[in-house]
């Protein structure tokens, strides 16, 4: 299977009736799929294509396969804000349960009746399908697990009415038994794939894959959940690991990702040494799918117009959108931005806009505090003022007309939360926000020195306070950035314009540097366990600088300053921001509730001093006051209310 493509194929299995044995000629029979290599395939293409990624099609309102980026991932975690979430609150569709458990009998019918006609095949092939059908059953798992816990355990294909209702009807098993039956999966699929395949196909290494990220999750919630639900009919922990199997399932973890070492590597193609512009553009070129690179593990092509989807519409900067299109969508936080390297910043780590006098600091241009930065950020995040597609991205939120000779004060106090009109009802003079008014990007802004929705400086340049893709109103302002930045991760730089509806890069599901990361947080876990036989610090250590390296970031000395695990899940929120994960990382680390304890995430605005002609910088809270809260309870999701009702065996998870 050369890059897996969706398929309408529709699988029929009739039983023979004591009164009819022939099948209807419209009607496909299991010796039609599985006698012959076209029928196994086109049933692994339909297997592969119903796998609950959550790719770019992926959205936490509109669960798979949408294609919008409304309530996209990344404004649940702290990396991003949009337009469109109001608060955290999680996955709001309907969840994955049904069509999960049709995908798992779809995997246990061809693990039961393949195996009658294995003459037809070679020994490898039918290893081959076999270890598919393992991985995507695993996989499917997985899905389910990490939302709800401990599910019904189906192994096996029930064919209601061949047997009775009640025996379909099956209570949860315990999660630690799910996590168990994952980890075996994996390995079967391990056991039975070869070591390489066709583009996104699972082979040996994929399976290991999995095993290093469900491992570490299992491990995750042995070790920090607190919630525990006991099914009294059966006596099974549904909610819950017992703390005794955190370093097992670490271990296992650990041992997955390993295995990994030698065969897949981080991309350098692009990299040179000391070379930061080198650095930014090997990152960037990482998440060019058109050519397969050696990173990448398991992917998810999409071939236009067969098969894509609109993520660069709903991304692209207010200044390059096509004509009905939607941008702005995915707004990094300064929140996100100063966990990177190489950026000015205060004692307790925020990003340094004032100088000892409590005045602005003055740059010649905003990229010019970025200097110094990991070139991963400005791969990860348009800056402002950062070229994309070969233009500025002007990104402002106003211009200062005031003097600068003594130096200019704070516009708004410390933790204001409001917008800077409402703080300056009366603007003081100097202070020339952007307005409200979108015909040609604000023209009003009466007895303000705007015409035509431009300011003419004192250099004679005439500026739109906002520029291209500023905000006008922070409020109202639908396709303008929401925090003074834009996504630059998987934005393809050579699509055009007109063709931002038309979108074909892959998903990069899994890739090595999860794995390394995966690697050093379980040895970091091992480590802190007191667990002998390995120097798990060290080989954390080496991991981390690994992917600290590539990034362009600075290199953690000795293991001793990898003294805490928040080193390394920062590492794994810069690295795989954007990608996901960092959501279910949340989960699993039991930590969301604690992050997004009414928080409001931090924006950068970037004004215009006119007489000085330089810029500076206000770091403030969002000014829309959108508070995130996640609550406790909803680590473990809500099973359909419909399937609770037709399964009287099921029991729901706590607080629904």
């Amino acid at each position: 299977i050369n890059k897996i493509i969706l398929l309408c194929f529709s699988v029929v299995v009739i039983s023979a009736c004591a009164d009819m044995d022939i099948a209807p000629p419209s009607m496909i029979s299991e010796a039609d799929i599985f006698s012959t290599k076209e029928g196994v395939t086109t049933y692994m293409a339909r297997m592969y294509s119903e796998l609950p990624i959550e790719d770019f099609k992926y959205s936490m309102q509109n669960g798979f396969n949408n294609s919008t980026l409304y309530r996209n991932v990344a404004s649940h975690t702290g990396e991003a804000i949009s337009r469109d979430v109001s608060g955290s609150d999680g996955e709001t569709f309907t969840p994955p349960w049904g069509g999960a458990y049709a995908l798992i009998r779809e995997a246990n019918f061809l693990l039961e009746n393949f195996p009658k006609y294995a003459v037809n095949f070679t020994e490898t092939e039918r290893n081959q399908y076999m270890g598919e059908a393992y991985f995507i059953r695993a996989y499917t798992y997985f899905a389910l697990v990490k939302r709800f816990g401990g599910v019904p355990l189906v192994d096996k294909v029930l064919d209601y009415p061949l047997i009775a209702l009640e025996e379909t009807q099956l209570p949860r098993a315990s999660e630690e038994e799910i996590w168990d039956l994952i980890a075996a999966d994996c390995d079967l699929a391990a056991q039975n794939l070869p070591s390489t395949s066709g583009s996104g196909q699972a082979n040996k290494y994929v399976a290991l894959a999995l095993k290093s990220r469900t491992m570490l999750f299992a491990g995750s919630i042995a070790k920090y959940n607190t919630i525990t639900l006991n099914d009294q009919n059966t006596g099974k922990r549904v909610c819950g690991v017992p703390e005794s199997r955190a370093n097992d399932y670490f271990q296992q973890a650990y041992n997955a990702a390993k295995a990994l070492e030698g065969v897949y590597s981080l991309y350098y193609d692009d990299w040179k040494d000391g070379d930061r512009q080198a650095q930014y553009k090997n990152y960037v070129n990482l998440f060019n799918t058109d050519t397969k690179k050696s990173e990448y593990i398991f992917v998810k092509y999409y071939i236009y117009p067969d098969v894509y989807h609109l993520y660069d519409n709903f991304c692209i900067s207010r200044q390059q959108m096509r004509s009905g299109g939607s941008g702005s969508e995915v707004c990094p936080t300064l929140n996100f931005v100063e966990l990177f390297d190489g950026i000015a910043k205060n004692q307790d780590g925020t990003f340094q806009t004032l100088d000892a006098k409590g005045h602005y600091i003055l740059w010649d241009d905003p990229m010019q505090a970025f200097a110094n930065v990991e070139p991963r950020l400005r791969a990860t995040v348009i800056l402002p003022m950062d070229e994309f597609k070969g233009e500025t991205i002007e990104i402002r939120r106003g211009i200062w007309t005031g003097e600068v000779t003594n130096g200019i004060d704070r516009l708004i106090p410390e933790g204001w939360t409001g917008t800077y009109q409402a703080y300056h009802p009366n603007p003081p003079s100097g202070f020339l926000l952007t307005t409200s008014n979108e015909a040609d990007r604000a023209t009003t802004n009466a007895g303000r020195g705007l015409v035509n929705g431009a300011y003419t400086c004192a250099n004679g340049e005439k500026m739109i306070p906002a520029g291209l893709s500023g905000t006008v109103d922070v409020l109202l302002g639908i396709y303008d950035t929401k925090s003074g930045f834009l996504i630059r991760k998987y934005m393809d730089e050579n699509l055009a314009k007109e063709d931002l509806g038309k979108c074909d890069q892959g998903w990069i599901d899994m890739r090595y540097a999860e794995v390394l990361l995966n690697r050093a947080e379980a040895a970091y876990e091992l480590y802190s366990a007191g667990v002998s036989g390995t120097d798990w610090q060290a080989d954390a250590l080496a991991c981390i600088n690994d992917i600290r390296k590539r990034a362009g970031a600075n290199l953690l000395a000795n293991k001793s300053e990898l003294n805490n695990v928040t080193i390394i899940r920062n590492e794994r929120r810069k690295e795989l921001a954007f990608e996901h994960k960092v959501w279910w990382d949340m989960k699993r680390w039991r930590t969301a509730d604690v992050e997004q304890n009414s928080t409001v995430y931090r924006v950068l605005w970037p004004f215009y001093a006119d007489k000085a002609d330089k810029y500076f910088f206000d770091a403030r809270l969002d000014e829309r006051n959108t508070r995130y809260t996640y609550d406790s309870r909803w680590y473990y999701q809500q099973i359909p209310t419909s399937d609770i009702t037709k399964n009287p065996n099921l029991i729901q998870n706590p607080g629904f």
